[in-house]
């Protein structure tokens, strides 16, 4: 009895879903562009809103930006959920180790009254801040057109809701695991006059209807002042008084916003590319939320890192700015 082996060869008749080959091209599609391109509803909608009956669901007239595409709009991170999640967990890891690490050796406890003062003072009230960026940016992901852009937001909420548990970690470290210190952040946050300009910035974002402009004032403006502030200029000043090992706790939203920067960027060049208009436009609202930020940072820089700090961070985010294309914006 003879065998006789035969191989047949299947041609493929298409590589990559509709939506992606619509974009792509017919050929292999990555995870991230299967994943954030294209799979927001735009036709055959049954109704409008009811709580908005003047948009559709996906209705690009939210913003006064224009954009042909607004697919042209990526994550120089490529992240989708998968991908984020992954590199999330590495992060915290990373982060509960060093927590740990802390507590052990209860390393917060050889603090002296003054950098014990000015940390409850600085940073413990900034959790309120985050819940608000995490309000704003889920916001944005609500109003926004495209997954693409949508889902980094939403990304960028959640981190925002995580930062604000490690700054409550920090309070509860640094009172012995009482609410103490949190609870009079809280009060500095309402009533500390040196708080209050950071205070309205916030509350006064979180009813912007335009959400670019929003993402203009919470990702690039505020935090592009805060964060370098408060997590660069007033670690050095911690480290260079004997109470380093507060980094340590820090490190992680300095890790983060080094990160984040790159989208942030990423974004608003897309949109000022697309036109002359998109550009003066994000230059008027930058320029806008620039001042007032400045001007809510400004007490806080007293409390802590100085004015010298503060100039510094405001040299290096008009070169972010510029870098950006956004010649002659400067807070």
């Amino acid at each position: 009895m003879s065998v006789e082996i035969k191989t047949t060869t299947v041609q493929t008749l298409r590589h990559t879903f509709s939506h992606t080959r619509r974009r792509f091209g017919d050929k292999p599609a990555s995870r991230y562009q299967e994943a954030s391109f294209d799979l927001e509803a735009a036709t055959n909608f049954h109704y409008r809103p009811l709580w908005q009956p003047d948009k559709l669901l996906n209705d690009p007239t939210r913003t006064a930006v224009v954009m042909a595409d607004w697919g042209k709009v990526s994550d120089p991170r490529q992240y989708y959920y998968g991908a984020y999640v992954q590199a999330r967990a590495r992060m915290q890891e990373n982060a509960e180790h060093d927590y740990a690490f802390c507590e052990k050796r209860n390393m917060l406890a050889g603090l002296d009254p003054v950098s014990l003062t000015q940390i409850s003072a600085l940073l413990l009230p900034l959790r309120h801040a985050e819940l608000g960026a995490n309000m704003n940016n889920s916001n944005i992901a609500a109003d926004g057109l495209g997954t693409s852009l949508t889902q980094m937001h939403m990304f960028h909420a959640m981190d925002r809701l995580g930062i604000a548990q490690y700054l409550s970690r920090i309070g509860l470290m640094l009172d012995d695991g009482d609410v103490l210190l949190l609870a009079k952040a809280k009060q500095q946050w309402l009533g500390d006059p040196a708080w209050q300009g950071l205070r309205r910035y916030v509350e006064d974002s979180l009813v912007v209807r335009d959400w670019f402009e929003l993402t203009l004032a919470q990702n690039l403006v505020s935090d592009g002042l805060v964060y370098p502030l408060l997590f660069h200029k007033f670690d050095e000043q911690l480290s260079a008084n004997g109470a380093g090992q507060v980094g340590m706790l820090t490190e992680f939203m300095r890790l983060w916003f080094a990160e984040s920067q790159r989208w942030v960027d990423a974004l608003v060049k897309t949109v000022i590319a697309e036109s002359p208009a998109n550009l003066a436009r994000v230059e008027t609202w930058v320029d806008q939320w620039s001042r007032r930020a400045l001007a809510a940072v400004r007490p806080l820089a007293a409390m802590g890192p100085g004015d010298a700090a503060l100039d510094a961070v405001c040299s290096e985010f008009a070169v972010r700015l510029k870098k950006i294309g956004l010649s002659g914006v400067a807070p």
